[in-house]
């Protein structure tokens, strides 16, 4: 805050780690807390991490997916015993002593873990698998395939390729599965694959700033893995909330460590002061959120429908510059050089590392040109079919429209004593890749082949509203500075006007359906036939292409209402409410979105709200089918907390 609270007049766009969590852009975080000894701790990180490789390919993950896992230790001499001492465990597991380890665990604490709970389900449900099972774990975690990355004595690496293999643990040519270290991921270690953290008890510290080293280590190893799923990848979470235990082994880091009061105290208040939100791996079944057996009864549920404005398709000619992919690509390049490169005493003292920028003067087109043969995505074949009406690499690196390469400068931030010189032809080659790698997601989610019309399709209610399980998301260390906003929980709902019978919604949420409650009976006075709330949960129709026809796309001149025109989004969107009203002249829809965000974050949310009073300003552009004149849709200004935009008050305004 202190820091936030010096730049805040310089500051162009806040986005705390907290907040990008909540956005799905990292792994879930759970901490696996028990009291087993290290050696144990060993062999469920192994069952949990192989267990999660078993799960990736039976949901049909493919490519190579390889969970890896760390064992942080306090010492350098503690973590090459520790080594000595994994490598053992591999070498002489068995069944017999296998099934022993398991039986023993199931009593013990660990029990209480949800993701080592099904793991142990697994391997005792396929008992006579075990051998073969034991000798794939031996194959994996075989000693060549762990990498131990402390330094020696003078400071230097063990061996001369390990810094290469520690940042290339996602190619699938790298087989490392293990990683041994004191502090090679507080600082410059970059990996989307690691699943696993398990610390190292012995003379680990406990105080706030072993702690605080911890907390570090646990947000850097958060980051999102983007595995694919029939050759699709996606770069945030796709399963948040899903009924399945799919987010749990492949969207989750585990952090396995003690179970001892005083020490998880310390550990939570620095995973507080970082903001980072994080929970105990309890067992937390979902929860099944049920339409009400009376609202199946109506003629609104029978022969009701929910209305969407349709889709055309996005002609190619329509991409024909980086910007309409939403790259925003400036002459001037700024980016960091990851120079994180050695190990330090895992008990030092965090600190933070002066920096300044300087002007790289050997950049040019040539570092673009091999970077992108680096890069299979930059194949002219392949690039072609996310920029069709690009003629030649040639315009897509030198085109004004396009990279513009002789045209770039480079601005690196390194540490305050890096002089040019100390910058090598590699670290500008590794940051130029970095960037078209960032490029490449931009690409793919930026062409989208349709966008919105003024045609507005019915979907029956009883095909689209149906059962659907959620979990309730379990935190304790989420410190949002709208927390009581933002937390989730189950809320059942007896009232007829809500379709559901429970709610799982956050606070802002609840209180949405609570100020339209308060209007129920004036509303059922106007609209005699129906006057329902329906929760657009995202969840109902996971996996679904149900789930693309309930969206709102953007149409018409997209001007708001001051006149601005907005900026276009193609993607579409799913408001979270419709309030649904009847009599006998109308059939009343109204779009009621909530937001619990504020500052900039809002802002870039305002297409969304633009697009909702759009069709409430523009009722004569919609077009439906010939039998649904009496058809008429709304949507509203964002609900914020304390209907801080006076929604309610012009949702009166509309209905009376």
């Amino acid at each position: 805050e202190v820091i936030y609270n010096k730049y805040r007049d310089k500051v162009v766009y806040r986005y705390p780690l907290n907040q990008f969590m909540f956005d799905g852009y990292s792994k879930q975080v759970k901490r696996i807390e028990t009291s087993a000894s290290d050696q144990d701790k060993m062999l469920n990180a192994v069952l949990l991490s192989q267990f999660r490789k078993y799960c990736a390919y039976a949901e049909g993950v493919t490519g190579t997916f390889k969970p890896v896992i760390m064992f942080k230790s306090a010492r350098i001499d503690i973590s090459l015993e520790a080594n000595k001492v994994f490598n053992e465990l591999i070498q002489n597991l068995n069944v017999t002593d296998l099934l022993a380890f398991i039986k023993r665990q199931q009593v013990l604490d660990s029990n209480d873990s949800s993701a080592l709970s099904l793991a142990y389900d697994f391997y005792l449900k396929n008992e006579d698998q075990l051998g073969k099972i034991i000798r794939e774990i031996k194959h994996d975690f075989d000693s060549r395939n762990v990498l131990n990355a402390n330094d020696d004595k003078r400071g230097n690496m063990l061996e001369k390729g390990q810094y290469q293999a520690l940042n290339t643990l996602e190619n699938p040519n790298n087989l490392y599965r293990v990683v041994f270290a004191v502090a090679k991921l507080t600082e410059g270690w970059d990996v989307l694959n690691l699943y696993d953290i398990v610390r190292i008890e012995k003379e680990a510290g406990t105080n706030k700033s072993a702690t605080m080293v911890e907390a570090q280590l646990i947000g850097r190893g958060a980051r999102y893995y983007p595995f694919e799923i029939e050759g699709e990848k996606s770069y945030k979470r796709r399963f948040d909330g899903d009924s399945s235990n799919k987010q749990l082994f492949l969207e989750t880091l585990h952090y396995h460590t003690m179970n001892e009061p005083q020490y998880l105290k310390q550990l939570i208040g620095s995973l507080k002061q970082m903001d980072l939100p994080t929970g105990e791996d309890k067992k937390n079944p979902p929860i099944e959120i049920k339409v009400k057996s009376s609202f199946k009864k109506t003629e609104a549920y029978k022969k009701g429908k929910i209305y969407y404005n349709e889709v055309v398709d996005v002609e190619d000619e329509w991409f024909d510059s980086i910007d309409k992919y939403g790259i925003n690509h400036q002459t001037d390049i700024l980016r960091n050089l990851n120079y994180g490169s050695r190990e330090v005493s895992y008990q030092a003292n965090a600190g933070v590392t002066e920096t300044k920028t300087i002007s790289v003067d050997r950049f040019d087109a040539r570092y673009i040109k091999k970077a992108i043969q680096r890069l299979e995505f930059y194949q002219f074949d392949n690039l072609k079919k996310y920029i069709p009406l690009m003629p030649s690499m040639k315009e897509f690196i030198y085109g004004k429209n396009w990279l513009n390469a002789n045209e770039l400068n480079l601005f690196l931030t390194v540490p305050k004593n890096y002089k040019l010189t100390d910058v090598t032809p590699d670290d500008i080659l590794n940051v130029v890749i970095e960037l078209l790698k960032e490029y490449e997601v931009k690409f793919k989610s930026g062409y989208v082949k349709q966008r919105g019309t003024n045609k507005f399709i019915g979907y029956p209610i009883n095909e689209y509203l149906t059962n659907y399980n959620k979990r309730v998301p379990k935190y304790d260390t989420a410190n949002l500075f709208n927390e009581a906003m933002q937390k989730i929980d189950v809320y059942e709902i007896d009232d007829d006007f809500y379709v559901y019978d429970k709610a799982i919604v956050n606070k802002l949420e609840y209180e949405l359906i609570e100020r339209v409650k308060a209007h129920v009976n004036e509303l059922k006075e106007k609209y005699q036939k129906s006057v329902y709330l329906l929760r657009m949960d995202e969840n109902m129709h996971r996996e679904s292409a149900k789930s693309e026809k309930l969206k709102l796309h953007q149409y018409g001149s997209r001007r708001n209402r001051s006149g601005e025109v907005t900026e276009t989004h193609l993607q579409g969107f799913q408001p979270d409410f419709i309030l649904f009203l009847e009599n006998s002249d109308f059939y009343f829809q109204i779009f009621i979105e909530t937001k619990g965000m504020s500052g900039d974050r809002f802002i870039s949310e305002l297409w969304k709200q633009d697009l909702l009073l759009y069709m409430t300003d523009n009722q004569a552009e919609m077009e439906f089918e010939a039998n649904e004149q009496n058809v008429r849709i709304c949507g509203l200004k964002f609900y914020t907390k304390n209907d801080g935009q006076h929604t309610m008050e012009q949702l009166k305004n509309i209905l009376y």
